[in-house]
């Protein structure tokens, strides 16, 4: 369960804050502009307020200014328009798919510009309704942007007075996710939980967990100028070398199983990792609370057990009743565990003491792990041809809104062409899996939402208990947009269809009826151009695959410089880690989204979920070897051990850009370079395996180097499996 569908956390969450904000905005204008003007003005500057919150995003303010003048401006544009050519039907009927292309269009930007591409769809269908003169047309549109800029002036002012609250909530939420990473690594020592289930889960997670670090980045690595803002990045970094820390227990859990199965140590490694997940829950409610956190998870029975439970096996093990590797494993996986503990009680201290931000960034730029969103107008003009999938939802959504036009005009009774067009916008996407997801939460959530109103209009007459039901749906509408979409549409129904009767209370009784039907008419069209001009995700799976490979040769090198010691700042390597995960998780969503898609549109499920755990296991061998380089420092023989890590990276990139061939060279030619680069890979993979022996007396001696040799090994065999995988993957996209 998400962790702010909990009671406890929603009320402190980002979402339920937004929320909030967003209602009293939005409300507090809508009733101020009712108390002074008439119904149609107050409805224009509702309008122009609702679509302008759709862009109120936790961002850094600078961003969020932009951002939702942005959307004020090209609302504005599109309310003048279509109220321009309302008088004329045929008019505002080409204007509205134009418009419906043109938005769609801006899709090529990212995520961030979907609310903004929503925001222009809706203020299109609402404003077809606009039967006004065309001098009338430029007070309607001056009045919407009246609204938008009300709203922006004022988000901005509670944005500003709450910008480090928002920093908080937000660090919070990483936390959370974190702790829910870690509760899905302690069911590895559960023998009833099946391995490669749980390899999924932790997969999938990892992509929560990358996007929530990465909004923590956005806000907390800018505008630092007090020691609130400097604890805050403080916890944010420790939160990272937690996460690597975390990221470097994996283990040979099929190795523990078959050993230690039916043993008390495997449970009490199971209770030990919940219990560090319980204590990370803990500094995050800490920080949504705005205080210091305090340690209250005691982890002496667990710890305690587990060291009786070692010196039994160690026994067992000088009896050759269990081999030596095994127990080798065990202790590293108790260790490392225990790394975590000391580092979670770093992790509350962090919480406890402001500092002062400088030292802790000295001067570093923190550019390259931030998000850059630059609007280039070559981008999307180079999106204009038929191959790309933005230029097919947009034409997509642009069919879909003519038809949605044509049935609203030629049905029997009065259709609300605008609520069919509206239910038509929300639910088209531009991938498959979304649409689905939506189809049903929009109907349901409609239908829901109706029956709602319908019953509360005829239990609740008064006023202010109407505005109430307003505002609360207010607050619910937005706070569930990006956790349970089927309760924003609820909300939203609600909030519609309450304010018409709040400001029309005359001339609405048959309008939730109305709505059903024009909902399902919205959901029955959506439904059917759903699968026209579809871009299935199976044909992005070769760049997204080759983006992997080469992101995590880029990885292998950069951590290569630095566990050689060649490199004393990690500041690259992190930047290049950062990009690894960044590839793998776009991978592992277009799989979630395929996953959605018809059965006969799946390609290579299995061999591309197993091709995600092993570069996630790559991920995890590097991390294993900085920290036990980093744990072993002491009498490290520098030579040998560098020697064995050249050898174990060459053979690395070799095997790496043979899964690069097998996706470059199947059925088509590259440039020479790529050859020439792909011929030595294949005369290096040809050479013998790099050396795991050495009978040097300070390897020997040094206590880390069975260790090290063992988890190259690890790294070498997962790496042949990439291979492999790649291998089998590019022979089924290449089947019709």
């Amino acid at each position: 369960m998400h962790y702010a569908l909990d009671i406890r956390t929603f009320l402190f969450s980002h979402y339920f804050n937004t929320g909030l904000r967003i209602a009293t905005g939005v409300v507090g204008i809508t009733m101020l502009v009712f108390n002074l003007a008439d119904m149609q003005t107050t409805m224009t500057v509702f309008l122009g307020a609702l679509c302008t919150s759709l862009m109120d995003l936790p961002s850094p303010l600078r961003h969020k200014f932009n951002e939702m003048l942005a959307g004020v401006l090209l609302c504005t544009l599109v309310m003048l328009v279509i109220s321009l050519c309302a008088p004329v039907p045929w008019l505002v009927s080409v204007m509205m798919v134009l418009v419906s292309f043109f938005a769609s269009m801006m899709v090529v930007y990212g995520k961030k510009t979907l609310p903004l591409q929503f925001a222009a769809l809706m203020v299109m269908t609402l404003a077809m309704e606009n039967n006004v003169p065309f001098e009338a047309a430029f007070l309607h549109s001056g009045f919407f942007l009246a609204g938008g800029m009300g709203y922006l002036t004022y988000s901005m002012i509670v944005s500003w007075f709450l910008r480090r609250r928002i920093k908080q909530q937000i660090l919070a939420e990483a936390l959370f996710e974190l702790a829910r990473y870690l509760r899905i690594k302690a069911d590895f020592y559960d023998v009833r939980s099946e391995l490669g289930t749980q390899f999924t889960k932790l997969v999938r997670q990892q992509i929560v967990l990358a996007d929530k670090q990465q909004a923590a980045r956005d806000l907390i690595l800018r505008d630092l100028h007090t020691k609130q803002d400097g604890l805050l990045v403080q916890v944010h970094l420790s939160m990272l070398e937690l996460y690597e820390q975390i990221l470097s227990t994996h283990a040979d859990y099929a190795l523990l199983r078959s050993h230690f199965g039916s043993s008390d140590v495997m449970i009490f490694l199971r209770d030990l990792a919940n219990k560090t997940a319980e204590d990370i829950e803990s500094i995050a409610y800490a920080i949504t609370r705005k205080r210091g956190s305090v340690p209250s998870v005691n982890y002496k029975a667990e710890l305690r057990a587990i060291q009786y439970e070692l010196q039994q096996l160690q026994q067992d093990s000088l009896a050759g009743q269990i081999p030596d590797e095994a127990i080798t494993v065990l202790r590293v996986t108790y260790n490392k565990i225990r790394d975590i503990i000391e580092l979670i009680a770093q992790l509350h201290l962090a919480t406890q003491k402001p500092v002062d931000p400088i030292p802790l960034l000295p001067g570093s730029d923190m550019t390259p792990f931030l998000t850059q969103q630059k609007y280039k107008a070559s981008l999307l003009i180079a999106n204009l041809r038929w191959q790309s999938p933005i230029f097919r939802f947009a034409i997509r959504v642009a069919l879909a809104v003519s038809t949605g036009l044509w049935i609203a005009n030629s049905l029997p009774y009065g259709a609300h062409g605008y609520w069919i067009v509206l239910t038509i916008v929300i639910i088209l996407k531009p991938n498959f899996s979304t649409t689905k997801q939506r189809l049903s939460d929009r109907l349901i959530g409609t239908i829901v939402g109706c029956l709602l109103t319908a019953f509360i209009l005829r239990f609740v007459h008064d006023p202010m208990g109407l505005l109430a039901v307003l505002f609360v749906a207010s607050v619910a509408a937005p706070a569930f947009t990006y956790i349970k979409y089927r309760y924003t549409a609820i909300a939203a129904s609600v909030q519609i269809l309450m304010l018409l009767n709040l400001l029309v209370p005359a001339g609405h009784q048959g309008m939730v009826g109305e709505r059903l039907i024009d909902t399902v008419i919205g959901v029955a069209i959506a439904t059917a151009f759903s699968y026209v001009l579809p871009s299935w995700e199976y044909r992005d799976l070769p760049r997204l695959l080759k983006n992997v490979l080469q992101a995590s040769l880029r990885y292998i090198t950069a951590s290569r410089d630095m566990l050689e010691g060649k490199v004393r700042d990690d500041f690259f390597y992190r930047v290049c880690r950062k990009g690894f995960m960044d590839s793998l998780s776009a991978l592992i969503s277009a799989q979630v989204r395929m996953m959605d898609e018809p059965i006969s549109k799946q390609r290579a499920v299995r061999e591309i979920n197993r091709f995600v755990v092993q570069n996630y296991l790559v991920a995890a061998h590097i991390a294993a070897l900085r920290i036990m380089l980093r744990r072993h420092a002491e009498g490290l023989p520098r030579g040998p051990v560098n020697t064995l890590i050249e050898n174990a990276y060459t053979d690395a990139n070799s095997k790496l850009l043979q899964a690069q061939e097998k996706l470059d060279f199947h059925g088509s030619s590259d440039n020479d370079t790529m050859a020439d680069h792909i011929a030595a890979a294949v005369a290096a993979a040809a050479e013998p395996p790099f050396a795991l022996e050495s009978d040097q007396p300070e390897t020997t001696e040094w206590s880390g180097w069975h260790t090290l040799q063992r988890r190259a090994a690890m790294l070498n065999n997962d790496l042949q499996e990439i291979v492999n995988q790649t291998d089998t993957i590019s022979r089924i996209l290449r089947q019709p």
